[in-house]
């Protein structure tokens, strides 16, 4: 699924705009009304509740409260295979030149020590959409437009509704199971942890979920953190959503480490376990690569790529080997090292996926370029080893 940037042009039409009650920065001492497409309030000093209507031109209102914000109205319809109409909600830190008071944001990942969260939810039934919990950075100190990656920490959603992307596998993190996702909606990459069940409150430390997204190859710790956010996606319906309480810091002190990455799930349930040694295959090894483009747009497009060993012996390191068709030029990547010269491409494992026993599967994906039509590579090779495609 596609997603445009949620804010987009956000700082001309705020100019442009009429809020609601307040002005844009205003501190609420009371329930506070706003309408506006973009408008915004600040409570307790502390954190910024914005309307963030932009994925349509329906009338959306919010309330907000001493401690979060509500959904009072919300007109706007758009079909569950396509973008949410909005993404109201209460940040700290910076978002589109609007920054929350006296935030320490943007900040070095390597410069967190812990960022203490806290969320209570109000959930309503009938509607379709998500409760997300988003945390950006950027490898900037941006404070200004799209960040290029956001974290998705879905706890609930209702409706025929998925993340942006295709599942890469399961995690444990806050005490909870996550399912996984991975792709990019053409601005930004986005990572999802998606909950198994509402979750209606959660005391947890995001840095968690920042390290773990760091540990999968798609920020280090010299990116900046900008902005973490509280709110709703709703596709349709969801007057009474409310966030009721929300509290996040983020604390520095120390210097946050880059662990060694511990052993991931398949989405089929298969281990991965960190590799012990980097021997090639056996001659002969058989193997077959699925490889799936998740989004393609006019310039660009994202793939996933799953590898499964159908041979006898354990593999202990691999390298995909492969052709781009023309036009086509590798970005970025995520759980394998993907480099490509002409056409050539080269995508070696990480060190948290390199052991494939006999059957196992594992997956990377990568962002590239394009000019002209997509289409997939025809051939790939394990290790020097032809695989099937399948």
């Amino acid at each position: 699924m596609r997603r445009p940037l949620r804010a987009i042009a956000a700082a001309g039409l705020l100019a442009a705009g009429t809020i609601v009650a307040v002005a844009l920065g205003g501190n609420a001492s009371a329930d506070t009304q706003i309408c506006d497409q973009f408008g915004s309030t600040v409570i307790g000093n502390k954190y910024v509740v914005q309307n963030n209507r932009w994925g349509t031109t329906a009338t959306q209102c919010i309330n907000a409260t001493a401690t979060g914000f509500s959904i009072t109205r919300q007109d706007g319809v758009s079909p569950t295979n396509g973008a949410p109409v909005s993404y109201p909600s209460i940040f700290a830190g910076c978002h589109y030149t609007n920054c929350s008071p006296g935030t320490n944001m943007p900040i070095q990942v390597k410069s967190i020590s812990s960022a203490p969260a806290s969320i209570s939810w109000n959930y309503v039934s009938g509607a379709t959409y998500d409760a997300a919990y988003d945390i950006w950075l950027d490898p900037t100190p941006k404070k200004d437009g799209v960040n290029q990656m956001e974290i998705m920490i879905w706890m609930n959603r209702q409706g025929t509704i998925q993340p942006i992307g295709s599942p890469v596998g399961n995690t444990t993190l806050a005490g909870r199971s996550w399912e996984v996702w991975r792709g990019s909606n053409g601005q930004n990459n986005v990572i999802s942890y998606v909950a198994s069940s509402p979750i209606p409150s959660m005391s947890f430390d995001a840095l968690e979920f920042i390290n773990d997204t760091r540990n999968r190859g798609a920020i280090t710790n010299d990116w900046y953190l900008t902005s973490i956010q509280a709110g709703f996606e709703p596709w349709q319906g969801g007057v009474g959503l409310a966030v009721t309480s929300f509290s996040q810091d983020v604390r520095t002190g120390g210097t946050n480490p880059s662990p060694t990455p511990s052993p991931t799930t398949s989405p089929t349930g298969n281990p991965t376990p960190s590799p012990t040694t980097s021997t090639p295959p056996p001659a002969g090894t058989a193997c077959t690569v699925k490889y799936t483009p998740t989004s393609v747009w006019n310039n660009g497009y994202t793939v996933d790529v799953a590898i499964t060993n159908k041979g006898s012996s354990t593999i202990n390191g691999w390298n995909l080997t492969y052709n781009l068709p023309a036009g086509q030029q590798v970005t970025n990547s995520w759980s394998a090292t993907v480099t490509q010269s002409g056409s050539a491409v080269s995508a070696r494992n990480v060190d948290y996926n390199g052991t494939l026993a006999p059957g196992a599967s594992t997956t990377f994906g990568y962002q590239g370029t394009l000019s002209g039509a997509f289409t997939a590579p025809s051939a790939f090779a394990l290790n020097g080893v032809n695989c099937a495609k399948v």
